[in-house]
């Protein structure tokens, strides 16, 4: 009867147009549009209307996780934000994407008032040694970080070592070696990738390197040998060597599954550290975006996100999934072994993998200033019909809590690199 009465209703003039529900973009832009905000860094914490709206989030969390954009300067500022709110409740560590050995030289130095300079001598003996860390911004941010959290707090290297760091494991290799078979293993092995090394710097590609360029019967001559009397130190470092090399060749070849064998690996060393620590301890994790969403993510790896989700939430506990981006600006790239990173276009809007941008900024709120960062509250849209979502925010808003956009982003530089960069024209 109802569907009947409303059937000649909608045949008088006029009627259906004005009981028309709104359309699903308008309800999905009004609800938006509710969700946005904006913030300031201050010295060091947040100001301005979002900064309740992280400072509530953020304490109710224990694993808080900033998924960024590489290699810039704001995004480690907005890092050093979120430590400060942290801190207030307590700050155990700051998870990140570069290896634990490397990690082990980061966190010897972490307090010292002249970590700078000695970062830049381990990286000019060791090119290409670490990753991220070794720029200016994120080794800035760590330092202020372990300021901010006080004694107790430190850095955890999740990832595999990064392609330079045979180098610096084999001396340590070496250090560690305790039998004769195991130091002749470690020495032959040093002198292959001395002679690597110098062709990777002479050329500029990694691709010379000794992970790329040693076979598979030399690398188990030598496991055996260090495994024979190296001692457990010893060999452990020839397994992180080992499957470094396995990530990388698989990653460069295209033969393997290296985006699953690297989020295997990183949530295994999480756990690991996470064994160390009483379990109310408040960690940050800081990782490229695609790796802290939650689900299933663009890589089709349910990766780090989607477990310190899980694991959060089965103890009882929760996380914050955090993206952290910028609107516009440049970003610093790889531009070869050892040599200083070339400045990139960052150009979001016409990215691909961010679709839903330009519909955040056409109904960014007319009083946020134009320095402003936006902050988008993910949470607000979930209760938003599936139908009513456009397509472009439906894996978004269940990746991610919340949004950080700045207004510009500007490229970092590496500690230690001779090589001046220079822009990318496209």
């Amino acid at each position: 009867m109802i569907r009947y009465i409303l059937a000649l209703l909608a045949a008088v003039p006029g009627f259906a147009a004005a009981q028309e529900a709104p359309s699903s973009s308008s309800i999905f832009r009004t609800r938006l549009l509710q969700a946005e905000s904006s913030f300031q860094l201050g010295s060091p914490g947040f100001q301005g209307s979002g900064a309740a709206v992280l400072a509530e989030a953020v304490d109710k969390a224990q694993y808080v996780l900033v998924g960024e954009a590489h290699f810039s300067q704001e995004i480690p500022h907005l890092t050093v934000a979120l430590c400060h709110q942290m801190a207030t409740k307590g700050l155990r560590a700051m998870a990140v994407e570069t290896g634990p050995e490397a990690v082990r030289i980061l966190n010897r130095d972490l307090r010292r008032s002249d970590r700078q300079a000695r970062l830049a001598s381990f990286m000019q003996s060791h090119p290409d040694a670490m990753a991220f860390q070794n720029n200016s911004a994120e080794s800035a941010m760590s330092s202020e970080c372990a300021s901010e959290a006080g004694t107790a707090f430190e850095l955890w290297g999740l990832d595999q070592e990064f392609f330079g760091a045979s180098g610096f494991m084999l001396e340590e290799m070496a250090a560690a070696a305790r039998g004769p078979a195991a130091k002749q293993a470690i020495a032959r092995l040093s002198k292959l990738d001395q002679r690597a090394e110098a062709e990777a710097v002479s050329s500029g590609s990694p691709s010379k390197l000794l992970i790329y360029t040693i076979g598979d019967a030399e690398m188990n001559t030598a496991r055996a040998a260090i495994a024979r009397d190296g001692g457990r130190r010893a060999l452990q470092l020839f397994d992180a060597m080992a499957e470094t090399r396995a990530i990388f060749l698989a990653s460069s070849s295209g033969v393997g599954d290296p985006n699953g064998r690297r989020a295997r690996l990183i949530k295994r060393t999480l756990s690991n550290y996470l064994r160390t620590v009483p379990d109310d301890s408040r960690v940050l994790l800081k990782f490229g975006d695609v790796h802290v969403a939650k689900g299933v993510n663009s890589l089709r790896q349910r990766d780090l996100g989607n477990f310190v989700a899980e694991y959060a939430e089965g103890r009882g506990s929760s996380s914050l999934h955090v993206l952290a981006m910028g609107q516009e600006g440049s970003l610093g790239g790889y531009n070869g072994f050892g040599r200083q990173v070339k400045v990139e276009p960052y150009t979001p809007r016409s990215d691909g993998d961010y679709p839903w941008l330009a519909d955040a900024l056409a109904v960014r709120p007319k009083q946020i200033a134009s320095s402003d960062w936006l902050l988008i509250d993910l949470r607000k849209l979930r209760s938003i019909s599936t139908q009513e979502t456009p397509t472009a925010w439906r894996q978004l808003v269940l990746r991610y809590d919340l949004v950080a956009i700045a207004p510009k982003l500007t490229p970092a530089f590496l500690i230690g690199a001779d090589v001046a960069a220079r822009p990318v024209s496209r």
